[in-house]
C-alpha cells in the first residue's frame, strides 16, 4: 500500500510483477466484457432495443427488473474496483496532468452511463439505445488506452535506464544517509548534545 500511495511502486520488482499479471487478467476481462456484449446485442441501437425491450416476432420477451438488477448488482462494485486500480496508477504516469483528468472522468461516467443507459432504453424510451451502444464504446476504448498505457509505464519502470536512475538515486541516498524513513533510536540526538558525566564542574 506504500508504494501504491506513494507512487514507488515502479522502483519494485514485485510490485512491477504483480501489477503487470493484474493488467493481464484486466485484458482478459476487457475481451469477455466486449464477447458477452456482442453475444446479446450488436453496435446497431436497434438491437439493444430488441434486447431490453424485447420482440413480439421474434418471440423475445423484455428484460425484468431482476434480472436487469442483478446484472447491475454486479457491475457497479466490479466495475469502480477495476477503476480505482486503473486510474490510481494513471495519476503517477507520466502524462499532462489535463489528459489524466479526462481519462478519470471519462472512464467512471462511460461506465456509469452505460449501466443506466441500459434502464432508460428498457423503461423510458427506445431512443437511449443510441446512447447504451456510445457508452459501452467510450467505456471499451477508455479501458483499453489505460491498460496499454500503464503496462508501457510498467515496462518503461523496468528498463536500464530507469534502474541506473534507481540505483543512482538509492546509492546518493545511502551516502548522505537519507530516505531511509527510519527514525533515529529514542534519545539519539540528546545523547549527542548531552554533556558527559563528570565533565561539568560544580563552582
Amino acid at each position: 500500500m506504500k508504494y501504491m500511495q506513494t507512487g514507488g511502486f515502479e522502483s519494485q520488482p514485485l510490485m512491477r510483477l504483480t501489477l503487470g499479471l493484474t493488467l493481464g487478467l484486466l485484458a482478459a476481462f476487457w475481451v469477455t466484457n466486449l464477447a458477452l456484449y456482442f453475444a446479446h446485442m450488436n453496435l446497431n441501437p436497434a438491437s439493444v432495443v430488441t434486447y431490453y425491450r424485447g420482440d413480439e416476432a421474434g418471440f423475445l420477451p423484455p428484460r425484468s427488473p431482476q434480472s436487469m438488477l442483478e446484472v447491475t448488482h454486479m457491475h457497479l462494485p466490479m466495475f469502480a474496483l477495476v477503476l480505482l486500480l486503473l486510474t490510481h496508477l494513471l495519476i503517477f504516469a507520466p502524462i499532462r496532468f489535463e489528459i489524466r483528468v479526462s481519462f478519470i472522468v471519462t472512464a467512471f461516467a462511460s461506465a456509469l452511463l452505460s449501466e443506466a443507459a441500459g434502464w432508460m432504453t428498457r423503461f423510458w424510451h427506445p431512443g437511449f439505445g443510441v446512447l447504451k451502444v456510445a457508452m459501452f464504446v467510450v467505456f471499451q476504448v477508455t479501458l483499453a488506452f489505460l491498460m496499454v498505457r500503464l503496462g508501457w509505464f510498467l515496462a518503461a519502470a523496468g528498463g536500464p535506464r530507469a534502474r541506473r536512475k534507481h540505483g543512482t538515486h538509492d546509492r546518493t541516498q545511502h551516502r548522505s544517509g537519507h530516505g531511509t524513513g527510519l527514525a533515529p533510536p529514542a534519545g539519539a540526538e540528546s545523547a549527542r548534545t548531552r554533556p558527559a558525566r563528570g565533565s561539568s564542574k560544580t563552582p
